[in-house]
Order: structure tokens, then C-alpha cells, then sequence
């Protein structure tokens, strides 16, 4: 993961950026993946725990163990931010990060769909300060953060 491909003005604006959002991550999570469900609602199906199906993403949304994979996105994001000076360490983090997601059934491609739910999420936070160089900036870590969870994927499993 080559953090060159941020300039220091594009980290500039994304630790700023995120300052607005880390202060209340669940509630910002929340409507990142409200947006998801609503963009994809497919991917519903992929959140269950204890077998139990939910009916709606309000109920999804509410649900406390959901909450919690709220938060872990939120803290996996929260570590991208935090080392964009040197995004590489968190390469084999986020190998596996990618591994663990194909293992339960998700598509590559719905990872853009999760960007987009990022980038309106921060739209929805910021309102006016949502300018393009900090959309671009956002969408540039976003996909390097992506192409590294992609790793894990196309890496052969090692016998688990």
C-alpha cells in the first residue's frame, strides 16, 4: 500500500475530516451502513448472528452484536487515518481483514458500494465542509485500504 499516492494537503483533510466523525463513530457508522443496506439491500442476508435472520435494517441497525461491527469498521478506518504517513504496517491487518470477509460470503465488488455508504456518510457529517479535494482524498484511502483487503483475497488459502 503506497501512501504516496496521498499528498500532505490530502492527509491534511482527512485527519481533519475525521476528527468530526470519530467523536460518535456507532451513530456515523449507523448511517453509513443504513445507506449500504439501502443501496444493496443483498447484503442484509450477510449479517446474522445466532442464525437469526434479520427483517428489516432497522432491526439489523438496533441490533447490539450489529453494533459492535459498527464499531470495528469504525476502528478499522480510525487506524487507516492513523497511519497514513506509513499505511504498509497495516497491510497484513488488512490481508486478513479481506480474508475474513470472503469467508463469509462477501463479493469484491460490494466493497465499492461500501465507499459510496463512506462518502455519503462523511457528506452527511460534514454538510458544507464535503468539498471534492476531500472527497478525492477520502475515495484515494479508501482504495488503497481496499486493494489491500483484496490481497487477502486473491491470496491461495493456506490450508486453513
Amino acid at each position: 500500500m503506497e501512501s504516496g499516492a496521498l499528498s500532505r494537503a490530502q492527509r491534511a483533510l482527512i485527519r481533519e475530516s475525521w476528527q468530526r466523525v470519530r467523536g460518535d463513530p456507532v451513530q456515523h457508522g449507523a448511517v453509513l451502513f443504513g445507506r449500504l443496506f439501502e443501496l444493496d439491500p443483498d447484503l442484509l442476508p450477510l449479517f446474522q448472528y445466532n442464525c437469526k435472520q434479520f427483517a428489516s435494517p432497522q432491526e439489523c441497525l438496533s441490533a447490539p452484536e450489529f453494533l459492535d461491527h459498527i464499531r470495528k469498521v469504525m476502528l478499522v478506518i480510525d487506524a487507516a487515518v492513523n497511519h497514513l504517513e506509513n499505511l504498509p504496517c497495516l497491510e497484513e491487518y488488512l490481508c486478513n481483514l479481506g480474508k475474513k470477509h470472503q469467508a463469509v460470503g462477501v463479493k469484491v465488488e460490494s466493497f465499492s458500494t461500501v465507499g459510496e455508504s463512506l462518502l455519503y456518510m462523511l457528506e452527511n457529517c460534514l454538510g458544507t465542509a464535503f468539498c471534492p479535494d476531500v472527497q478525492e482524498a477520502w475515495t484515494k484511502l479508501y482504495d488503497a485500504v481496499v486493494k489491500a483487503m483484496q490481497r487477502g483475497w486473491d491470496a491461495l488459502p493456506e490450508g486453513d
